[in-house]
């Protein structure tokens, strides 16, 4: 039976087009898909491996399942109109299965694919807080947006947020001490009288979040997800 979320395999074929020209690249793409179709066991790749591969990647944990190695696939600029949030890419990650996990500044903006369910959509007319960096004075800490998931058809439900500091936290990161500031999100879900919270690691100076616990929607389980090497193009 197919796991839910737990992404067993990385996105193998475009890898294996993007690195055909290059044999010793593409040995080292094969060596670390050996590693991650290991089996439900949470994958942890040696540091030095992540090191070496030359691509962003994260590790991916889906509540109550393994952890997974991820790649980053494509990454598409949002072309938003807002100045603070001109160079913003959505970044698309994704396995062999045609699972993704789509991400805009570390928050998880559309799933597709996934077993357990799936976040069809999150749009608002206000620039999500964490995009304009929450280390900012003048960002505002309270947030409104609409989402769209499935299983249940669920369409258009409002989410009310709002950001607290909650000061320095020291995490690993592939194998290594990195200190981070964490920031909660405390999330009403105004139609269906539900609460939740997110949690957010942010690079101290950057603001650039580095781990982050979301949930896709309410009823639905927890992500946790690690980043390894960030996205060269939004780098802070």
């Amino acid at each position: 039976m197919k796991h839910p979320f737990i992404f067993p395999k990385l996105a193998f074929l475009f890898l294996a087009a993007a690195l055909s020209g290059c044999s010793q690249k593409y040995q080292d793409v094969q060596d670390t898909m050996s590693l991650a179709l290991s089996g439900p066991a949470d994958i942890v790749l040696p540091p030095e491996q992540v090191i070496d591969l030359p691509y962003a990647s994260m590790y991916a944990k889906v509540e109550n399942s393994a952890q997974a190695f991820l790649v980053l696939g494509f990454a598409e600029p949002t072309h938003s109109k807002v100045s603070a949030l001109a160079g913003v890419h959505r970044l698309k990650w994704l396995s062999a299965n045609h699972e993704m996990l789509v991400t805009e500044r570390g928050r998880i903006v559309k799933t597709i694919n996934l077993l357990g369910g799936n976040l069809s959509a999150s749009f608002s007319s206000m620039p999500d807080p964490l995009a304009l960096g929450l280390l900012k004075a003048d960002t505002p800490k309270i947030w409104e947006r609409q989402i769209d998931w499935q299983p249940g058809h669920f369409s258009s439900v409002t989410l009310k947020s709002e950001f607290k500091a909650q000061g320095a936290q020291t995490i690993m990161v592939n194998d290594s001490p990195v200190e981070t500031l964490l920031f909660t999100e405390s999330v009403y879900a105004v139609e269906l009288n539900q609460h939740f919270e997110n949690k957010f690691w942010l690079h101290p100076s950057s603001g650039r979040v580095i781990a982050s616990k979301q949930f896709l929607a309410p009823g639905l389980a927890s992500i946790d997800i690690t980043v390894l090497k960030p996205f060269a193009g939004e780098l802070q």
